[in-house]
């Protein structure tokens, strides 16, 4: 018989109560302390009949897992974020998966503005173990989602940042802009305390180590011909399409795909310059089972094309074989366990602290003592200026990289007959 642990049976107990008094929990636990879980528990002292669970789809037979497994009698939907406008039918309770991707600011993401336009009225619980991974002013929105919001009083963005944001303005090249990001969190904590229930991995006894190394790859000499090409020139001619970088953010992009060996055209297709990095981390993990995360879609296609029939994408085959498995950065991050897995390796890097917070901890579990975590780098490349940023949870701007290449000259936007 399955039975929860006594920390999420009393966090359930809280969050139910709150619950009840506010239409609003937010469950901040972090990864593998079992959040999923801790939320059924609560939707059923809560006293829920319809319960919908929106989340990530890699995520979706976990959960119904979790539901069969302790025998809850409530009806449970369980969907990805993105087939919402799908759904049918009522509920009374609304439980949101990562929360924190609803966090956008200024202006609400689509997803978020979908979300409050059909379960705004209802009960919700919130789950995320990274509420804020970049910023204070990523919380407005989340509570903004629902009617029963402690800044129900700020119809927007815009008006809640009078009071809670020290604004300012930064310069990225083009012009003044204001910068919302410096959030005021000892005006907010006050406000939001009320509807947070928080817990980590020490206080549920997970006493895993993730250990970080880096490795360095020397790519093909083609590689870095056509990196300086493109930064010289902002433009690299094609038979079929070009290579176009003709703004800061471009030219950051096209680096960052090419330093691990593909690149996407202006016609849309991508293609494979150097397979170095994956050939690398086939002789260096030789005889281990490993999981593997990659940025770009064509990167995928590279993966394959070294590792054959080594490789899989799908989590139940990854658990039942001696395959690898390798998944797209972001949509692996959340909602899934690696704990198969003896190393996680990072083929590329995202420029999100989310990414990098929560990915990392794919193979924690309580008995686990030690994870080793790789990231495979270029040598010369973009990938450790990434990682520097996000480490100390900053992402990595256009102001920054402008820094980094201060001497590259980019056309005027505003003059539609300028040429790279």
């Amino acid at each position: 018989m399955y039975k929860l642990r006594d920390y999420q049976e009393d966090i359930s107990t809280k969050a139910s109560v709150k619950l009840k008094n506010q239409n609003i929990v937010y469950l901040a636990m972090q990864v593998r302390t079992g959040k999923t879980l801790t939320s059924l528990e609560t939707a059923k002292k809560y006293g829920a009949k319809d319960v919908l669970f929106l989340t990530k789809k890699k995520a979706i037979s976990s959960i119904e897992d979790d539901y069969n497994k302790f025998g809850y009698t409530f009806n449970l939907t369980v969907i990805n974020d993105e087939s919402m406008h799908k759904i049918e039918g009522s509920f009374d309770l609304v439980i949101h998966d990562e929360h924190h991707r609803f966090g956008s600011f200024p202006k609400p993401s689509k997803g978020a503005k979908e979300y409050k336009k059909r379960y705004g009225h209802l009960p919700m619980i919130f789950l995320s173990g990274t509420p804020t991974p970049e910023n204070y002013s990523q919380i407005f929105h989340q509570f903004w989602v629902s009617n029963y919001s402690p800044f129900k009083d700020y119809s927007n963005f815009y008006k809640w940042s009078k009071d809670y944001v020290n604004v300012s303005q930064r310069n990225f090249g083009y012009g003044m802009v204001n910068d919302y990001s410096n959030a005021n969190y000892d005006r907010i904590k006050p406000i939001i305390e009320p509807y947070m229930i928080t817990y980590t991995q020490k206080q549920s006894g997970f006493n895993a180590e993730i250990i970080e190394k880096v490795l360095t790859c020397q790519m093909d000499s083609i590689t870095y011909n056509l990196c300086d090409r493109l930064k010289r020139d902002l433009v690299i001619r094609g038979k079929e399409s070009d290579v176009v970088a003709d703004t800061a953010v471009k030219l950051m992009q096209k680096l960052h795909q090419m330093y691990s060996g593909t690149i996407k055209l202006e016609n849309g297709n991508a293609i494979i310059l150097d397979k170095s990095k994956a050939k690398f981390i086939k002789k260096h993990f030789k005889g281990s089972k490993i999981g593997i995360f990659y940025k770009f879609v064509a990167e995928l296609k590279l993966l394959k094309e070294v590792f054959g029939d080594e490789l899989t994408t799908d989590i139940d085959e990854f658990n039942t074989t001696n395959k690898n498995i390798a998944l797209q950065i972001v949509s692996g991050r959340e909602g899934i366990s690696l704990r198969n897995a003896e190393y996680l390796v990072f083929y590329n890097i995202d420029f999100s602290a989310t990414s990098y917070w929560q990915a990392r901890d794919r193979m924690t579990t309580k008995e686990r003592l030690k994870n080793k975590v790789y990231w495979i780098f270029s040598e010369g490349g973009i990938e450790q200026k990434i990682y520097n940023a996000v480490k100390k949870k900053k992402s990595f701007t256009t102001n920054i990289f402008k820094k980094e290449y201060n001497g590259i000259k980019f056309p005027d936007k505003n003059n539609k007959q300028a040429k790279v």
